[in-house]
C-alpha cells in the first residue's frame, strides 16, 4: 500500500486542513507514515502568517531533494496551504530546484487525491512513478483556484486526537487588518450550514471525541446561511444539546463581535468553557487605528469588564504586535498598561513583520529598528510571565477538571491534560484515564503549565468542563 505524511506548520485552522487531506488520502487507499523515507507521497501544509515562511519551505524542500539523492526514494512533494496560495506558481520557479510536484491552495484541498493520482499515472511502459522517473510531461499539478464550496464529506477527515475534534464553521475573513495576510490566502467568508456543523460534531461524538473546537478566522462572526435565527451564540447552544460532547471551545474570535448574546450562551452554557482567546494586537488606540482593528483600548477594556462580570473565573489569553509600523515609545507604554490591566492567562506576543499583500506592506514604512522590537517584545513578554506566574500560584489548591489529553512524554506514570480554562496540568494517573474528564487537586505551578494529584481514588469518571 501506498503511503503518505502530513507536515503541517501553523495554526489550528492548518492543523484540521491537515487532518483532511490525510483523510482524502486514506479514502484514496493510502497509508500514513511518519517516515520522511518511507513516504510515497509527502505533502507540506504551509503557514505565511509568520515572517521567513517561504524560507522554511525551501530548507524542507531540500531536505527533501538530498534524501532523495541518498536513498534513490523520490516521493510525490505537495505544497499546500497559506504559501501555496499566497505565492502561487511563483514558488515553481522560485524553489531553486527542488521538486513541486503539486500546488494546492486553501480552498482547493478536495481536489489532492485527484493531483497525485495524476502526478503518479502509470509511464507509457507500465511503471509507476514511484521510487523511479514520474511522469512529468505535464509538469506540476496546480489547483489555487478560489471555490466558494464549503462542503466537507462527512466524516473523512482522520483526526489527530481521538478526544478531541475541530470543526470548521467559517472560511475566510472580510476584516483585511493592516498587517494580516489571510484574507489574501483564504479568502473573503463563506459560511457553513448550521446542520453541517452539528453533523460533524455529531459524529464527532459518536466516534470519541469529548471535546470539540470550533474554528474560523472570525468564529464569533457566524451567521448561519441556512437559519436567519442562528448566529454565533444559538449555533453553540445547538452545538451544546450533542450528547457525548462534554466540553466547547472556539478560536479566534473579534473583540468587536463580542456580543451581550454570545456572552450570555458562555455564561449559560454548561459545556462551552470559560476560556477566551480575544486578540487584541496593541494597547494603544492610535496603533490599532493604524492596524484597522475596529475597536479601541477603551472598548476592548470595558469588554473585559463585562466579561468578568458575567463570569468572574473566566481565563483569557491573546495576540501581541510590537514594532508595528509607526509605533512609539508611549504606544509601547499603553500595550504595557493595558497588559497589566486585562491580566492575560497565557499570550502569544510577536514582533511585526511585513507580509507579502498587506496594506501595512503596501503603504507603512518597516520604522521601528529590529533592536527597538527585540527591546519591546522583551519587555512585554517578561510582564507577562509575572503576571501568569501569579494566576497560577492562585490556583493552588483548587481542585480543576482536566480532560486528560495523554500519557507524558517523559514520565511513565504521568499525565497530562487541561483544564477548562486551557492550561496544561501534570499529574499522576492511569493510563485508562486518557480521554476522561478528571477532577484534580492543584498542587504546583511551573512557567506554562500546572502540577496536581487526582482529588480522589478511583478518579476518571467525572464530567464537567
Amino acid at each position: 500500500m501506498a503511503k503518505y505524511l502530513v507536515e503541517t506548520y501553523g495554526c489550528q485552522m492548518n492543523q484540521h486542513d491537515s487532518e483532511r487531506m490525510a483523510g482524502l488520502l486514506e479514502q484514496a487507499g493510502y497509508e500514513r507514515t511518519d517516515d520522511d523515507r518511507d513516504a510515497d507521497v509527502i505533502v507540506i501544509n504551509t503557514c505565511s502568517v509568520r515572517e521567513k515562511a517561504e524560507e522554511k519551505l525551501y530548507t524542507r524542500l531540500g531536505e527533501i531533494r538530498m534524501m532523495g539523492e541518498e536513498s534513490g526514494a523520490h516521493p510525490v512533494v505537495a505544497v499546500a496551504g497559506c504559501v501555496a496560495q499566497q505565492e502561487g506558481e511563483k514558488l515553481l520557479t522560485k524553489s531553486n530546484g527542488h521538486v513541486i510536484d503539486v500546488l494546492i491552495g486553501t480552498q482547493s484541498l478536495k481536489m489532492l487525491p485527484l493531483l497525485v493520482a495524476d502526478v503518479r499515472r502509470p509511464t507509457p511502459d507500465g511503471r509507476s512513478d514511484f521510487g523511479g522517473s514520474r511522469s512529468s510531461d505535464l509538469g506540476p499539478r496546480v489547483d489555487l483556484n478560489p471555490y466558494d464550496d464549503v462542503s466537507f464529506p462527512l466524516g473523512v477527515a482522520k483526526r489527530q486526537d481521538p478526544h478531541r475534534a475541530y470543526v470548521t464553521i467559517i472560511e475566510g475573513c472580510n476584516e483585511f487588518c493592516a498587517f494580516c495576510v489571510v484574507p489574501y490566502t483564504r479568502g473573503t467568508e463563506r459560511m457553513r450550514p448550521w446542520r453541517d456543523i452539528v453533523a460533524d460534531v455529531r459524529f464527532a461524538a459518536d466516534t470519541g471525541a469529548k471535546e470539540v473546537q470550533l474554528l474560523g478566522q472570525i468564529v464569533n462572526h457566524y451567521q448561519a446561511p441556512d437559519d436567519a435565527q442562528c448566529d454565533f451564540a444559538e449555533l453553540l447552544a445547538r452545538v451544546s444539546d450533542v450528547a457525548g460532547i462534554e466540553r466547547i471551545r472556539f478560536a479566534s474570535p473579534h473583540p468587536r463581535h463580542v456580543t451581550p448574546r454570545m456572552i450570555e450562551a458562555m455564561r449559560a452554557l454548561p459545556k462551552v468553557c470559560r476560556h477566551l482567546h480575544l486578540p487584541v494586537q496593541s494597547g494603544s488606540s492610535r496603533v490599532l487605528q493604524l492596524m484597522r482593528r475596529r475597536h479601541t483600548r477603551e472598548h476592548y477594556l470595558e469588554l473585559i469588564v463585562r466579561l468578568r462580570e458575567a463570569m468572574p473565573d473566566i481565563a483569557l489569553s491573546t495576540d501581541m504586535i510590537v514594532g508595528f509600523p509607526g509605533e512609539t515609545d508611549a504606544d509601547f507604554e499603553e500595550t504595557l498598561s493595558l497588559t497589566a490591566a486585562a491580566r492575560y492567562h497565557s499570550m502569544f506576543s510577536f514582533k511585526y513583520s511585513p507580509r507579502p499583500n498587506t496594506l501595512a506592506l503596501k503603504r507603512m514604512p518597516d520604522d521601528v529598528s529590529e533592536e527597538e522590537k527585540t527591546r519591546r517584545i522583551v519587555a512585554l513578554q517578561a510582564l507577562q510571565r509575572t503576571i501568569q506566574g501569579e494566576l497560577f500560584e492562585a490556583t493552588v489548591g483548587r481542585v480543576e477538571p482536566v480532560l486528560v489529553d495523554a500519557k507524558s512524554r517523559r514520565r511513565a506514570w504521568e499525565l497530562s491534560g487541561r483544564t477548562p480554562g486551557n492550561t496544561v496540568v501534570n499529574f499522576p494517573g492511569e493510563p485508562a484515564w486518557v480521554g476522561r474528564i478528571v477532577p484534580v487537586t492543584i498542587t504546583g505551578a511551573n512557567p506554562n503549565s500546572l502540577r496536581g494529584e487526582p482529588a480522589a481514588a478511583g478518579t476518571g469518571g467525572g464530567t464537567g468542563q
